[in-house]
């Protein structure tokens, strides 16, 4: 999750009050944050540059907050602060407004139709009036790049420029020119490029190179320019010089260049509503006016709330809780969500739902209930099964193999879901078909190169790595692996399977048998078909990973489900008699025998 680095002292005066740290954790608890951490601005410095240096008794002490990835509201001290003042009661749920303009008054933005090439959308609006210090400069350009990392996809979907409006003159014009024929000063620089050089320049910058990539291979570059043909960014690169706001900017241009139009939408509004409170007029936003391509205009930001009817039934029954409507409505509230008892013909009973601009993470119902659940108190809901939520049926079937194979003396064991090629193939003498396995893209070690196709890698390896153990050793896994599907939409399927080893002085092929039996036993098959009932077969097989005459499948109903036998030492070209012999790949000294079979095929429908 996102973390937020606020000064302690400075978030205290905007909730109006001073709180131990035990008393901010409770409150961040009950809020659904998270107090991650209790540092200070030096300490951080410290670290990073690991010194040595004893702290000084007048640091400021910073929060680390932990944020929910999508509360994109929380990312600053303003949000955070207002969120909390309101969960507090101290504050009413804020109202935000456009400021009441003629559409000809209004600032234009026209969009030229080759932006449709690199980055098609544009959104703006305008903080009149605004007032700024140190501390909130800081953070207005905090929340940028913290917007930029999380919803914006490192600028990928979304790029932000903020701008002096006094330094401009409108209307603006957004852009895409080739590279050669822009040309400007670019923020905290004295000198004059063109776009080309600059994707030079900006190869050494340590910041801004990893944004080089969005679109340094596009024919056209995307670029705003004001009546005067200034320069006012060149996104998701950079800012022009000669507009950068200051400390004495009093008229804030916001801009939002993006691939992905709703996303912009939120980060606009993101940016507007956390900081007019800083506005002449508190909470009013100036808006601008958008011409598209096709000659449509459009007025932003869209500060319309969200609508939503979420039956009361449904709050309680999910949550495991008897609410009455008029405490799920101030329990709302608290979370910034406007909400009103709506009771329609004697029918049941709803909540009417009014979603801010500040709250985009709403979208169902279940974001609803999901905010009285918090706002209520985990700790106070009452322990106990909910009714809608029933288990699958194969997680059923999975927990009462998992219980039977226990009380037989076996111990589960839970082992990574990805493995190396050679693990996957060459250590258990199995050929890759290139149709099976699904290959992680770029791996960052060559021990996660393929996703398992079989439990059967991880069990050996365990035991390789737990040979000094006392013998023997009855280990069994259920989990999941996947293969290649072209009958799915990603490809992929993922399948359960059972797996269970034992490792002694003895192979133990008979105990890994007996094991079979007895699983088969609770499922109610029996061992080959009687009277058309459900049954199952053991047939020879010859697989690579086991003995030749030591092995055996098994068939049910039909269908192959699985194989067990004492694995093979000739994953390593050894000689190997049948009671002793190492298993050289995964380092194991004494035979083993293993089981696996499909837990799926247990549930299909037979015919």
């Amino acid at each position: 999750m996102p973390t937020v680095s606020v000064g302690r002292d400075r978030l205290f005066e905007a909730l109006g009050r001073t709180y131990t740290q035990e008393e901010f954790e409770e409150l961040c608890f009950s809020f659904g944050i998270e107090l991650d951490d209790v540092t200070t601005e030096k300490a951080i410095i410290r670290k990073e540059k690991h010194l040595d240096e004893e702290a000084d008794e007048d640091e400021e002490v910073i929060y680390k907050i932990e944020v929910p990835a999508n509360r994109y509201d929380l990312l600053c001290i303003e949000g955070l602060a207002q969120s909390l003042r309101i969960f507090n009661k101290q504050d009413k749920i804020p109202s935000y407004t456009l400021a009441k303009i003629s559409s000809d008054s209004m600032i234009k933005m026209h969009v030229k139709p080759e932006t449709s090439l690199i980055r098609p959308y544009v959104v703006c609006a305008v903080l009149r009036g605004i007032t700024f210090d140190e501390a909130r400069y800081n953070s207005f350009i905090d929340l940028q790049d913290k917007l930029h990392q999380n919803i914006c996809r490192r600028r990928t979907l979304v790029a932000i420029g903020t701008h002096d409006l006094d330094t401009l003159k409108a209307p603006f014009t957004y852009e895409a020119l080739p590279p050669s024929s822009i040309d400007f000063v670019p923020l905290k620089q004295v000198k004059s490029f063109k776009a080309n050089e600059l994707m030079e320049f900006y190869k050494s910058d340590l910041k801004l190179k990893k944004f080089l990539h969005i679109i340094e291979d596009s024919p056209v570059y995307p670029v705003i320019y004001d009546s005067n043909r200034t320069v006012l960014s060149l996104p998701p690169i950079i800012n022009g010089a000669h507009s950068a706001i200051t400390l004495k900017t009093k008229n804030v241009f916001i801009e939002c260049t993006a691939t992905d139009l709703t996303k912009a939408k939120i980060v606009l509004n993101t940016i507007v509503t956390a900081f007019s409170a800083y506005c002449e007029k508190k909470f009013e936003i100036e808006p601008v006016q958008v011409t598209d391509t096709d000659g449509k205009s459009f007025t932003y930001p869209d500060l319309s709330v969200y609508n939503l009817k979420v039956p009361l039934s449904y709050i309680n029954g999910a949550i495991g809780v008897n609410l009455e409507a008029e405490e799920v409505t101030s329990l709302l509230n608290r979370m910034q969500l406007h909400a009103e008892k709506s009771v329609l013909d004697n029918k049941e009973c709803s909540i009417n739902v009014s979603v801010p601009p500040t709250r985009s993470d709403v979208l169902h119902p279940c974001d609803v209930m999901e905010d009285v659940a918090i706002a209520y108190g985990f700790n106070k809901i009452p322990e106990g099964k909910i009714p809608s939520l029933q288990p699958l049926p194969l997680n059923e079937l999975s927990d009462l193999i998992r219980r039977e194979i226990a009380m037989n003396g076996f111990t589960e064991v839970l082992t990574f879901i990805l493995c190396s090629w050679r693990e996957n193939f060459t250590m258990l003498n199995r050929e890759d078909d290139k149709s099976t396995a699904v290959v992680i893209g770029n791996p960052r070690s060559a021990d996660f190169e393929v996703v398992r196709t079989s439990l059967m890698p991880g069990i050996l390896k365990t035991v390789g790595h737990n040979k000094d153990h006392p013998k023997p050793i009855k280990i069994f896994e259920v989990g999941d692996v996947a293969v290649l599907d072209e009958t799915k939409d990603v490809g992929a399927a993922n399948r359960r399977q059972l797996a269970a080893l034992y490792c002694g002085n003895t192979s133990g092929f008979e105990l890994i048998h007996g094991l079979v039996d007895r699983i088969m036993e609770v499922i109610g098959a029996s061992f080959v078909p009687l009277n058309g009932g459900d049954g199952y077969l053991i047939e020879p097989s010859d697989e690579p990973e086991y003995l030749p005459g030591r092995q055996a499948s098994i068939i049910y109903y039909g269908k192959r489900i699985g194989t067990f036998g004492i694995v093979h030492p000739e994953v390593l070209g050894l000689s190997f008699h049948l009671d002793v012999g190492v298993l050289n790949n995964f380092d194991i000294p004494d035979p083993c025998s293993f089981v696996e079979l499909m837990i799926e095929s247990l549930l299909e429908e037979k015919h």
